[in-house]
């Protein structure tokens, strides 16, 4: 069948078929439904910065900002997605289950940064959030890109994960068919896992594999095809979101406050008494004895001075809470 194309509203080309059919930014092939890379969203060329290198320095800087305001208002119109996400892993880590990340290149990279920051933003066991990387730990710092066209090593590498029901697995690629990324999600669903899709682009293959499709169309690139930019700006704030959307959820925040914090340093420890402070409303000489008492654990010494306990009370409550700070302070 002879297929025609067009550029529809959405920016994007439409395909129609003989009989009046059309598709949105894909094209059918000989397996289904292919999306033709060029055409994504995000490698499309972007009119506003088409003669960039002939910029002065300040008019490159605008025209990049003038793209990254963008990404905010794209990441809003999939919150609905991100809080489903959010409640789905709250409920998976509550259950003893994992939040386990995969992508590729810069998607990975962005995912990898995401789960090292827990254990020190929540003081949360490494295990707890992890990260599947097409290429290994070695594409952190030095391209592989070649990795992520492997479906055999993405489903290898999320088989030794051992992913089950009580986990969420959530696929981060911008163009949303990566096939390593892709095959990695396929295997955990197929093992039970919850399943979640953050891309740059509807319609995709990865959306079309998880559970939960989180799409933050922020359009072409001020440098086309390079997604590090604004798609992973897109990605940086989902994740955030998720993260620490779901650590709220299970009450290892108070308030807006990051109670969890480990005081290991100075910076640290002088941030743990300034946290301990400001929900306990105590004066600076207090927040210091009591963290003294409870041997730098801030939501300790939080609880033993809004209930009055001892340090060994207020571990048992926070123990019993499952780390839940409001939950330890209100049991009795």
């Amino acid at each position: 069948m002879q297929w025609s194309r067009r550029w529809g509203e959405d920016g994007r080309l439409h395909y129609r078929d003989g009989h009046g059919g059309e598709l949105p930014g894909q094209e059918p092939g000989a397996s289904g439904l292919h999306m033709k890379i060029a055409e994504l969203g995000t490698e499309r060329r972007n009119p506003a910065s088409q003669e960039l290198d002939t910029k002065p320095a300040l008019e490159i800087a605008r025209i990049i900002n003038d793209e990254d305001k963008k990404v905010a208002a794209a990441v809003e119109k999939a919150l609905p997605q991100i809080a489903m996400a959010i409640d789905a892993i709250a409920e998976a880590l509550l259950n003893g289950g994992r939040l386990i990340y995969v992508g590729a290149g810069t998607s990975g990279r962005i995912a990898a940064l995401d789960a090292s920051e827990c254990p020190p933003t929540f003081n949360t066991d490494p295990k707890i959030v992890q990260y599947v990387m097409a290429g290994g730990e070695k594409a952190l710092t030095r391209a592989t890109e070649g990795s992520e066209d492997s479906r055999a090593m993405g489903r290898k590498d999320m088989a030794k994960r051992r992913p089950g029901k009580k986990d969420v697995v959530v696929g981060v690629a911008a163009s949303g068919r990566t096939p390593y990324t892709i095959a990695a999600v396929e295997y955990a669903r197929k093992k039970g896992a919850r399943t979640v899709a953050v891309t740059a682009n509807a319609a995709s293959e990865l959306g079309r594999t998880a559970e939960i499709e989180i799409v933050t169309e922020v359009g072409p690139e001020a440098l086309a095809g390079s997604t590090r930019m604004k798609a992973g700006t897109a990605q940086k704030m989902v994740l955030n979101m998720l993260t620490t959307g779901a650590m709220a959820r299970l009450g290892y925040v108070y308030g807006n406050l990051m109670v969890n914090v480990h005081t290991r340093n100075e910076k640290l420890r002088i941030r743990g008494r300034s946290i301990v402070e400001q929900a306990a409303g105590v004066a600076p000489e207090v927040s210091e004895s009591a963290l003294k008492s409870a041997g730098g654990q801030v939501p300790v010494a939080l609880i033993m001075l809004k209930t009055g306990v001892s340090r060994r009370q207020a571990e048992e409550r926070l123990k019993k809470a499952k780390g839940n700070i409001r939950r330890a302070m209100a049991s009795v």
